[in-house]
């Protein structure tokens, strides 16, 4: 079966993505940020293994890795976790700044850096779910715009980087999906939320899914998933 390395898989779409994977019968190695969010998700998906590591320090990561046993092979690196902070550019430290561009942008770089090897052997696909945001920028979404707007950057270049070793490299963009994070921006926002008003997580996870059944014979670089009418 093939194996899936995923960030994310704690709630929202990366949770929504881990259910259908474990659901067929893949197998699964799930990144937490610490060792109580491991037993949650080791919980919640019997047989998957899991690896801590946290994406808000990205330079400790190879540190962390190192102490853990990872898989000899990955068929499928999926970047799912992320965090928002709002604000104009204005009023926001460089402390928020910083937040976001570990765990959006910079995490998921290093963490590509060091599992690279494994993703080669297997001629495997990276995965980044990206946003709406990392293609246009809203008032007050300065700083999570930006680190998204390096996420496609990121995918773009290692897409052309490692197109000779057979790696496919996918960014998704979803919209307003109905998650833990969205109720959070409509805190932030000063807005009443509901989720039946975004598009649902599973059916991010299904787009997710078509990129990475799709035969090896095409490859989806960009897929931007809207609301339905």
């Amino acid at each position: 079966m093939p194996l899936h390395l995923l960030t994310g898989a704690g709630s929202g779409i990366g949770a929504a993505l881990a259910a259908r994977l474990h659901a067929r019968g893949d197998d699964l190695v799930l990144l937490a940020r610490n060792p109580g969010r491991a037993r949650e998700m080791e919980a919640a998906f019997p047989g998957a293994q899991t690896v801590v590591a946290d994406l808000a320090t990205p330079g400790r990561l190879s540190w962390a890795l190192s102490k853990q046993q990872l898989p000899a092979r990955i068929d499928s690196l999926i970047h799912v976790a992320g965090v928002v902070d709002l604000g104009p550019v204005a009023d926001l430290p460089a402390a928020i700044w910083e937040s976001q561009l570990s765990v959006n942008l910079v995490g998921p770089a290093e963490l590509t850096r060091l599992l690279l090897p494994l993703v080669r052997m297997s001629k495997g696909q990276i995965v980044f779910v990206n946003s709406g945001a990392g293609l246009r920028a809203n008032p007050e979404w300065a700083a999570y715009a930006a680190s998204k707007h390096g996420l496609k950057a990121l995918a773009d270049a290692l897409r052309a980087e490692e197109a000779p070793h057979g790696v496919r490299v996918s960014s998704v963009y979803p919209g307003r999906t109905a998650t833990p994070m969205q109720a959070r921006v409509h805190q932030q926002e000063g807005k009443e939320y509901d989720a039946a008003a975004f598009i649902d997580a599973d059916s991010v996870a299904t787009s997710i899914v078509t990129v990475l059944d799709l035969p090896r014979d095409a490859q989806i670089t960009d897929l931007s998933i809207r609301p339905g009418v």
